[in-house]
């Protein structure tokens, strides 16, 4: 497809160029232990856009990268899970400050090493192996994983898989960001935030409100991120840290001043034009309380 010519060429050199700058102790090179990344400092509780509680950890597999808190095996909780697909031609590392935050706000992120991660099995891969952990009494995530819980997101391709991924029973919420076209989102049967870029001339912004329009039958809401390219993700996250973690913290944690920001009368990224160049919640999103039950 067209679209995934377009993409393979910069997110296969921006990869590149990441690897080479990682240098040692990094998710550049797979590895059999945990890689240890820098402790984050604490955040304020509606914060969502700075570096969570958690010190984070990288672990690099055949399959599967975690991201996640690294002391988790002494975690007084069990930790809620995010399942990555990556853009077209992308690996984790192209996305490595995403996951850290995410991680450092208290997720495992199973983030699927495939470049073309379209049909999701590379990311059902990670929930599976994930249980296994989670069961193994010899492996730090043993009884540490909250999977009752569990989100899927992902870029470009990778958002097209995560609404694939989304009709997985294991699933409670799906965040695609900028997905491609190939993907059918009637069969998700979960609350989903579409994400757009502004400026993207590789999946414009008809494309992914197209898939917004086709949602009626789920809670959905979508977001233009002003003056967003389709590149705008990859490296620092910049402006897509703070909705998407708190989307994931009101879906998979409960976080009631998260869920705040997108449901409700005072529906916080409906007012923030600073962020959103277009915020649409269709009627079912409309009728989701702001608080909980």
């Amino acid at each position: 497809m067209l679209w995934r010519r377009n993409l393979f060429a910069p997110l296969a050199a921006l990869a590149l160029a990441l690897t080479a700058s990682a240098g040692a102790g990094t998710a550049a090179a797979a590895t059999d232990g945990p890689v240890v990344a820098a402790a984050p400092a604490a955040s304020a509780a509606d914060g969502f856009g700075a570096p969570g509680p958690y010190a984070t950890a990288v672990e690099v597999g055949a399959i599967t990268t975690l991201y996640y808190p690294r002391d988790i095996a002494d975690s007084d909780r069990r930790h809620p899970v995010i399942v990555w697909g990556n853009g077209t031609g992308g690996v984790p590392l192209v996305y490595r400050d995403l996951m850290l935050h995410w991680a450092s706000q208290g997720f495992v992120v199973a983030a699927a090493n495939t470049p073309m991660s379209n049909l999701g099995i590379s990311m059902r891969a990670g929930i599976d192996m994930l249980t296994g952990r989670n069961a193994d009494p010899g492996s730090i995530f043993f009884d540490r994983v909250d999977l009752e819980h569990i989100g899927a997101s992902g870029h470009s391709q990778g958002g097209a898989a995560a609404i694939v991924v989304g009709s997985d029973p294991r699933i409670d919420t799906i965040l695609p960001i900028q997905p491609g076209p190939l993907a059918n989102i009637n069969a998700v049967r979960v609350p989903a935030l579409l994400l757009a870029g502004q400026k993207d001339s590789i999946v414009f912004p008809a494309l992914v409100k197209a898939f917004y329009n086709a949602a009626d039958h789920i809670p959905a809401l979508y977001g233009e991120v002003r003056g967003a390219d389709h590149f705008t993700v990859v490296g620092d996250p910049g402006p897509f840290a703070a909705p998407t973690t708190a989307w994931f913290r009101a879906h998979l944690m409960g976080d009631r001043t998260a869920r705040a920001q997108f449901f409700g009368p005072g529906c916080g990224i409906c007012t923030d034009t600073a962020t959103w160049s277009d915020v649409r919640r269709n009627s079912l999103a409309l009728n989701v309380p702001a608080a909980t039950p």
